[in-house]
């Protein structure tokens, strides 16, 4: 066989090179189709909010006062922010009567004082701790004076000698007088006389004005409470050197030695949006509910309202007086107060 009638063997019949359409019709027909029914689904309608099989977005889920579910949880974290910010929108947030609105602050003491040193020194005792209750006048620490008794036991000779001193220009005078007087002395014998008593009793006063000085020095070295309350801190040690200032860094000497407060002299101090500060005035009165015992509520007033506000966080700074505090509130402890409106 040639290869001329082999290659006719191998050719294929223009007859047989068409192929049907009716598939490729079929699949696009089938895909227009399904297309169509998803676009039908898809399209919400006013009759019926919830269809079988699919539910529409924005209407699946409302609240019983037809507003959409996820709306209603927005609005509710915005008030949620809104309260953490420092003021509820609304007034009973809290469930106070006649609240126009509620922050949250932490209780301080009115006055919490930091007892310092007048001079450098070293802590020789301490007789408190912290929470320990304190009287005005109590002698809480006590610093090592044994230097400045020592400059006392000084000063003690120099007064003797300056005594001495001043009855020898005494006697001197004394001899003088006569003397002059008979003409013996010249009257600038007496002159002198009398300034030298006048120049020994300049010394003693000074040496008596040292002693004052160091005897003052040592009633310092015991250092009493200013006020009755409780000790709030232990701000040293026995053995610790102390300072009235400051030198910088944290390895310095100590300028505090306890703090102090009185207890029942409490304030809540607030920081309020500038937006709602025309809701407040001062002597307003407010309820006080701690956070640590929520079941607990005190009643307060609008004590002092801060002349500036804090341009940074845009709020301005309020102190309520707590009237009546007890042993549940401490200082630093959170708590919210509802700002009543007047009359209620």
């Amino acid at each position: 066989m040639s290869n001329d009638d082999r290659l006719e063997r191998l050719r294929i019949a223009s007859h047989q090179k068409r192929r049907s359409g009716l598939p490729t019709a079929l699949i696009l027909g089938g895909v227009v189709l399904v297309t169509g029914l998803i676009a039908w689904w898809a399209i919400p309608r006013a009759s019926d909010d919830v269809r079988s099989g699919m539910k529409s977005g924005s209407k699946a889920t409302r609240t019983e006062s037809g507003a959409p579910l996820g709306r209603s949880t927005s609005a509710t974290a915005t008030n949620a922010s809104s309260a953490g910010s420092g003021g509820a929108e609304r007034a009973g947030a809290t469930g106070v009567p006649g609240s126009v609105l509620t922050v949250s602050g932490y209780i301080i003491a009115r006055e919490r004082i930091e007892i310092s040193p007048r001079f450098m020194g070293v802590v020789q005792w301490i007789g408190v701790k912290k929470g320990d209750a304190v009287t005005n006048g109590q002698v809480v620490v006590r610093l090592d004076d044994a230097e400045y008794r020592a400059r006392l036991a000084e000063n003690d000779g120099a007064l003797a000698v300056a005594e001495v001193a001043l009855e020898r220009a005494r006697v001197d005078l004394r001899r003088a007088e006569p003397l002059v007087s008979e003409r013996v002395e010249t009257q600038k014998a007496l002159d002198d006389a009398r300034l030298a008593v006048r120049s020994a009793e300049a010394q003693r006063t000074q040496v008596l004005g040292a002693r004052k000085g160091i005897e003052t020095v040592i009633e310092w070295c015991v250092i009493r409470s200013p006020v009755t309350g409780v000790v709030l801190e232990k701000l040293v040690d026995p053995g610790e050197l102390v300072t009235p200032q400051t030198f910088g860094g944290t390895r310095g000497p100590s300028s505090s030695l306890v703090a102090v407060a009185n207890l029942q002299d409490l304030q809540v101090e607030v920081d309020i949006d500038e937006s709602k500060l025309a809701r407040v005035s001062l002597g307003q009165r407010c309820v006080i509910s701690p956070v640590s015992y929520p079941d607990k509520r005190y009643q307060g007033q609008v004590a002092e309202i801060a002349p500036e506000a804090n341009r940074a966080k845009g709020t301005v700074q309020v102190k309520v007086q707590i009237l009546e505090p007890d042993r549940f509130l401490t200082p630093e402890l959170t708590a919210t107060v509802d700002f009543v409106a007047s009359g209620k």
